[in-house]
C-alpha cells in the first residue's frame, strides 16, 4: 500500500489551477450548491407529514442545524487539506485512494450528472412557461448544459460570476415573495396551538423523521464547494468561512420563506399545494405573480447548474492527476487555467442523461451511496485530527464546535439514511451499490497501467 502524498506538495504540483475565488465567490458557491428549485416546490411534503405550524418550521430549523454541522465538518477538513478535489482529497488522504476513486466514479456517472440533468429539465420547463417557445424541454435543457459548459471552460472567474448572479437572482425572488406576503397578504394563518399534532411518542419521532427527509434533501449541496479548494485564495481561511457563511445564509432563506408559506397558506393549505411558491404569488399578484416566481425558479435552477458545472470537474481532474483516471482529463488550458477536458466530460455526460430521459432513475440509484460517502468523509476528520496530534502539526484554522459528539451525530444521521434507503427501496439502492462496485476493477486497471503496481 502506498502512502498518501503530502497535501502541500500536491498544491505545488497542481499550480496550473489559478486561485481566483475570494470569500464572496466561495460563499456564493456554497449557497448556489444548496438553493435549487426544490425550495419553491418541496415544502408541501413536510406539511403533509407533520401538521402544525410549530412542527413544520421546527423541521426546517433542525435541517438547517444538521446542514450547519455538516458544513462545519467540511470547513475543518478544508482548513486541514485546502487542496483541489475537496471531498475526494479528504477520502484519499485520510482513508484510502480506492475509497476516494469510488466516490469520484459514482459522482461522475450518476450523482452529479444525474442531478444536473434533472435540474436542467426543471429549468427548461419553467423557461418554456415564461417564453412559450415551441421547442422540447429536453432541447432547452441540453442547450443550458452546453452553454454553462462553454462558460466554465472560459475560466473559474467567468463560471463563478454567472453562478453568483443566478444565485443572487434566486434569493431576490424569494425576498420579493416574502415582502409581498407581508404587504399584500391577509391575516396570518400561523397557529402555535397545538404545538404537536399527536401525543409525544416514538411514533411522533418517526413521523418527524420522515418530514426531515425532504428538508435534508433541500439543504444538500454545501459539500460541493470543497471541490474548489485548489482555486480559492487563502483557502485555509476563506473556504471554511465561506462554508459556514453560506450554510447560515441558506438557513435564513429557507426558514424565512417557509414561515411565509405557513403564514399565508396555513399548514393545511401548504400540504394541499405541490407548488407553494407559485400558489402564494398568484394569491398576492395574480397571473403576474406566477410569472415572476417562475422566473425565480428558472434562475435558481440555472444557478444550481452553474455551481455544479463549476465545482465537480475538479474531482475528475484530481483523479486524473493521481493517475487513476484518463490522463487527458488532467489537462489545464494554459490561458484560462481550468481543467477544460474534465468540464467537457461532465457536461457531455449530463447532456446524454438528460436527452435519454434516464435522469429520474439515475438520481434514485444513488441516495444511499451519497449518504454513505458523507458519513465516510466525516470519519476522515477523526483520522486527520489523530494524525495531526501524532505529528504535532500546527492547529487548524477552524475546528468543529462540539466535536466529537456533533461529528458522530452527523455520521449517525447519514448512515441511518443509508440503512433506511436500502430497507425501503432495496432495488434502486442495490443498483447504486453495483455502480460503485463496478468502479473497483476500473481503479486497479488504471493503477496497474499508470504505475505498474496495484494497491493492496
Amino acid at each position: 500500500m502506498t502512502m498518501p502524498e503530502n497535501p502541500e506538495k500536491r498544491t505545488v504540483q497542481r499550480g496550473g489551477l489559478a486561485r481566483q475565488l475570494g470569500l464572496f465567490g466561495t460563499t456564493m458557491a456554497v449557497m448556489g450548491g444548496i438553493i435549487g428549485a426544490g425550495i419553491f416546490i418541496n415544502p408541501y411534503l413536510v406539511a403533509d407529514r407533520v401538521h402544525t405550524s410549530a412542527l413544520i418550521l421546527a423541521a426546517w430549523v433542525a435541517g438547517g442545524l444538521i446542514a450547519l454541522v455538516g458544513g462545519s465538518i467540511y470547513a475543518e477538513l478544508a482548513a486541514r487539506l485546502p487542496v483541489v478535489g475537496g471531498q475526494y482529497a479528504y477520502l484519499r488522504e485520510a482513508l484510502h485512494p480506492v475509497v476516494a476513486f469510488l466516490y469520484g466514479w459514482v459522482l461522475l456517472l450518476v450523482i452529479q450528472t444525474g442531478g444536473m440533468a434533472a435540474v436542467a429539465v426543471t429549468f427548461a420547463r419553467y423557461f418554456l412557461e415564461l417564453t412559450h417557445w415551441q421547442v422540447g424541454a429536453s432541447v432547452v435543457a441540453a442547450s443550458a448544459l452546453a452553454l454553462l459548459t462553454v462558460i466554465n471552460c472560459l475560466g473559474v472567474g467567468a463560471g463563478s460570476r454567472v453562478q453568483s448572479a443566478m444565485t443572487l437572482a434566486a434569493i431576490a425572488a424569494i425576498g420579493m415573495l416574502e415582502i409581498f406576503s407581508f404587504l399584500r397578504g391577509g391575516a396570518s394563518q400561523i397557529s402555535w396551538r397545538p404545538v404537536l399534532d399527536q401525543p409525544m411518542s416514538m411514533g411522533l419521532v418517526f413521523t418527524f423523521g420522515t418530514a426531515m427527509t425532504p428538508v435534508l434533501f433541500a439543504y444538500g449541496g454545501w459539500q460541493t464547494s470543497s471541490f474548489l479548494g485548489g482555486e480559492v485564495r487563502e483557502p485555509r481561511k476563506t473556504l471554511p468561512r465561506g462554508l459556514v457563511l453560506g450554510v447560515l445564509g441558506v438557513i435564513a432563506v429557507y426558514t424565512s420563506v417557509n414561515f411565509v408559506y405557513v403564514r399565508t397558506l396555513g399548514p393545511t393549505g401548504l400540504a394541499a399545494t405541490m407548488t407553494p411558491a407559485s400558489t402564494v404569488m398568484r394569491m398576492l399578484l395574480g397571473p403576474r405573480g406566477g410569472s415572476l416566481i417562475a422566473a425565480g425558479i428558472a434562475f435558481s435552477a440555472f444557478g444550481f447548474l452553474g455551481q455544479s458545472m463549476l465545482t465537480a470537474p475538479r474531482v475528475y481532474f484530481a483523479m486524473a492527476e493521481d493517475r487513476i483516471f484518463f490522463r487527458g482529463v488532467a489537462w489545464i488550458d494554459p490561458r484560462t487555467h481550468v481543467p477544460v477536458v474534465a468540464i467537457l466530460l461532465q457536461g457531455v455526460w449530463a447532456i446524454v442523461i438528460g436527452l435519454t430521459g434516464t435522469y429520474a432513475q439515475v438520481v434514485n440509484y444513488v441516495v444511499a451511496m451519497d449518504s454513505l460517502f458523507f458519513g465516510l468523509t466525516a470519519v476522515c476528520l477523526f483520522v486527520l485530527r489523530r494524525r495531526a496530534a501524532t505529528e504535532s502539526s500546527s492547529a487548524s484554522e477552524f475546528r468543529v464546535p462540539g466535536h466529537p459528539w456533533t461529528t458522530l451525530l452527523f455520521i449517525a444521521a447519514e448512515w441511518i439514511v443509508v440503512v433506511s434507503t436500502f430497507a425501503h427501496d432495496p432495488k434502486r439502492s442495490l443498483i447504486g451499490l453495483a455502480i460503485a462496485i463496478a468502479g473497483l476493477p476500473a481503479y486497479y486497471l488504471w493503477r496497474a497501467k499508470n504505475k505498474g503496481v496495484t494497491e493492496t
